[in-house]
């Protein structure tokens, strides 16, 4: 085995084309090496497997063959795919989406040692009937594969039972989850490639974060927003339209009929019953069993309660469950690339003006330091317009005239009238001016005009320009939307003077963990506010409110009267314990430091200047997730052009790789062996005409010089393994 192993690696060392893999190359061969003697000697082992296992179906890993699917996709984006059902047979995918519910059902991940054998035989039963069109979606008695969970005897329910999960409202089959999750899969990788790059909601790698730097960035200057609501469209679109939308990229029959079955069949519904609320004087806590889902904290759940319009609203299109949202993003993409147009369409540069001054509209020159920084419009300057989406709200940003983004509003409204048959009006669509304030994702975006100040007075003032030069868009968190989302969670009331209330969800809960969860919440929502100019004074306010809402709390829980009372006790911060009988019992300090009493979390951000300052990092141009990156990067390596790129750039700079060197090292001792070989034998001294036999001394110098040459030679490889490193650095090869 060591022999092969030694061979295999030095074959594939001298194999390897790409300069930068080959230093992983080694050491992979020597996994790949091991890991098949060892399946040899285990299948040496097991010479007569069972041919009924399903494991046996199981070729290679699932994220394996996703991968696959999304090289190939971002390959070739613009490619009508026609070949997914071979990516439904792969039993991979199936294992895989069945692992992934498994970890939503019960509440923890399954490894895929863990899967029983009678799991793997019914998700094929299901991989089966779904090749064979005899899967049908909604299923309420007959299941080819049932949730771990699922104890539920129906072949012996009775018929008032039977009749009842027939008619009323059902969670989701489990079995529906697998299918959809494994459609997921498949569709995802195809689409992700071809998708706008406007778009920001339902989409991996793009939240409402990118969404609010690229605001940030590319909306400076802009005088003219014109706000849209599609969110109808998330409702639900006809089934046609859906199928015609995924028909333009996809053209896989099974899939297709997949999903438009999905969206045909029925979903059984019951109408919600009000039940009347029996007040009991004690309820028993349930313990959750082992394999439930635990439910989400409450500041996870508090913290939920903040979504803003814009993402608050999540398609769910009969029964296609987590491919609604990718399949809104499909239909929504036919808009994003109408408006792309329009984008090229409207943009009018000037050469008076320092920014937009090329023809093609692509390279935006400016302040790099100051980004965000536009000088001011007017009638000689350049007219452009920008457009985003977030779900079914999008934004267009308008520079220049209002008359233009008038005319782009009533073109608009003929569009979505043709193409998703949706009736908009001017009501529906307003333009307004950045001066009033545009609002998205509980963001105020509006304008900061620049002056210079002209000259310094002998006083030590200053006197400022009354003519602007430029302006900044300013990006502030709404402490409108603030109150409201506190005002519907619970935690105040009054709108002009807000008024914490006490958070009663927490009234059984220690000092210890009621802090603590209001801590997490903290620490999310100064996350959520890290772009907003004004994160500091809305943080504050959240605290102010969190703090009078616990302050309120522990009064009631522990008969303090007052916050100020609690606030006296507690400290600002309630870091103090609140129920402590003074004589009866030692300090709080001792029982701490002798670990009888649990610590307790002083709660954060209570001053304003402990909030972090907010994060102006300038968003760079061309911006792509780091999976995409990925991708394209290892598309790039992977083209025999890139290689040959950096073997031009070698010989330009007269070096040479350290692949190239090692190889010319092996032949050059591959040629003196030969060499040597010819001299030791008696042919080679007849032919060299040398027959005298060398002595021990003659012999103990030659080894002695190979020696020296073979760690002369290691010395030059290292040396041109660091110069290679250097170039890399440098940027003269990838």
């Amino acid at each position: 085995m060591n022999r092969r192993l030694t061979i295999f690696c030095h074959s594939t060392l001298l194999k390897t084309s790409n300069p930068r893999t080959n230093g992983f190359t080694l050491f992979r061969a020597f996994m790949y090496t091991s890991t098949r003697y060892n399946n040899n000697n285990f299948r040496r082992v097991n010479s007569n497997p069972d041919p009924n296992d399903p494991s046996t179906l199981m070729k290679e890993d699932g994220v394996s063959v996703c991968s696959e699917l999304w090289i190939e996709s971002f390959r070739n984006p613009n490619q009508t795919v026609t070949n997914l059902t071979n990516y439904l047979r792969r039993f991979e995918l199936w294992v895989l989406a069945y692992q992934k519910v498994c970890a939503d059902e019960m509440g923890a991940y399954m490894p895929k040692s863990s899967v029983q054998r009678s799991a793997l035989e019914d998700l094929l039963a299901l991989r089966n009937a779904v090749l064979d069109n005899r899967f049908r979606w909604g299923a309420r008695l007959e299941f080819f594969i049932k949730s771990p969970k699922d104890k539920t005897e129906y072949e012996s329910l009775s018929k008032r039972k039977i009749r009842a999960i027939l008619t009323t409202t059902q969670p989701s089959p489990f079995q529906d989850s697998i299918v959809q999750e494994v459609l997921f899969m498949v569709l995802e990788p195809v689409y992700e490639g071809r998708f706008s790059e406007k778009s920001y909601a339902f989409r991996p790698g793009r939240t409402a974060h990118t969404a609010l730097r690229v605001v940030r960035r590319s909306f400076a200057g802009y005088l003219w927003y014109i706000k849209g609501d599609l969110s109808t469209i998330l409702d639900g679109l006809k089934v046609g339209m859906v199928v015609s939308a995924l028909m333009r990229d996809v053209r896989d029959k099974m899939v297709v009929d997949l999903v438009k079955s999905a969206l045909t069949t029925p979903v059984i519904t019951s109408p919600p019953v009000e039940k009347k609320r029996i007040q009991r004087k004690y309820q028993k806590k349930r313990v959750l069993a082992e394999d439930e889902p635990k439910p989400d904290p409450y500041w996870l759940e508090s913290f939920f309660g903040f979504a803003p319009e814009e993402a608050e609203k999540v398609p769910t299109w009969g029964h296609c469950g987590i491919l609604s949202p990718l399949l809104a993003n499909i239909c929504l993409d036919e808009l994003d690339r109408w408006m792309e147009g329009k984008i090229k369409e409207f943009y009018r540069p000037s050469k008076s003006d320092v920014i937009w001054n090329s023809p093609e509209g692509e390279v935006d020159q400016g302040n790099t330091s100051w980004p965000e920084f536009v000088p001011t419009s007017g009638p000689d300057k350049t007219r452009k317009i920008d457009y985003i989406r977030f779900g079914g709200h999008f934004l267009i940003g308008v520079r220049g005239p209002r008359a233009d983004a008038a005319i782009l509003r009533k073109q608009l409204i003929e569009f979505c009238d043709q193409k998703y048959m949706l009736k908009l009006d001017n009501e529906s669509l307003p333009i307004e001016h950045i001066t009033k304030g545009i609002m998205f994702l509980d963001h105020v975006l509006c304008r900061r005009v620049v002056y210079p100040t002209l000259r310094y007075t002998a006083t030590g003032g200053k006197i400022i320009s009354e003519k602007g030069v430029g302006t900044l868009l300013s990006v502030t968190a709404s402490l409108k939307q603030c109150i409201k989302q506190f005002r519907k969670l619970g935690f105040l009331k009054g709108d002009r003077d807000p008024d914490p209330q006490p958070c009663f969800r927490m009234f059984h809960a220690t000092q210890a963990h009621t802090n603590a969860q209001m801590n997490k919440l903290l620490t999310t929502m100064v996350e959520w506010y890290r772009f907003a100019d004004n994160r500091k004074k809305i943080v504050n306010f959240c605290s102010y409110i969190i703090r009078g809402s616990l302050a309120k709390l522990y009064a009631a829980k522990y008969k303090l009267r007052s916050r100020a009372k609690v606030y006296k006790i507690g400290d600002r911060t309630l870091r103090r314990p609140l129920k402590e009988k003074k004589g009866q019992s030692p300090e709080y300090n001792n029982l701490l430091r002798m670990g009888l009493a649990e610590s307790i979390e002083g709660l954060q951000y209570t001053r304003m200047s402990l909030v972090p300052e907010t994060d102006y990092t300038p968003f760079p141009v061309g911006w792509k997730p780091d999976h995409e990156k990925a991708l394209l990067e290892y598309i790039r390596l992977d083209d025999p052009k890139t290689f040959e790129q950096n073997r031009t750039t070698l010989i330009e700079e007269g070096l040479i790789s350290p692949q190239d060197y090692v190889s010319m090292l092996v032949w050059n001792y591959k040629r003196s062996a030969a060499i040597n070989g010819i001299n030791n034998s008696e042919e080679g001294k007849m032919l060299l005409g040398s027959g005298d036999q060398k002595d021990e001394q003659s012999i103990e110098d030659e080894e002695e010089h190979k020696e020296q040459l073979h760690a002369t030679n290691v010395e030059r490889i290292l040396h041109w393994s660091l110069k290679f490193e250097a170039l890399q650095i440098r940027g003269y090869i990838y």
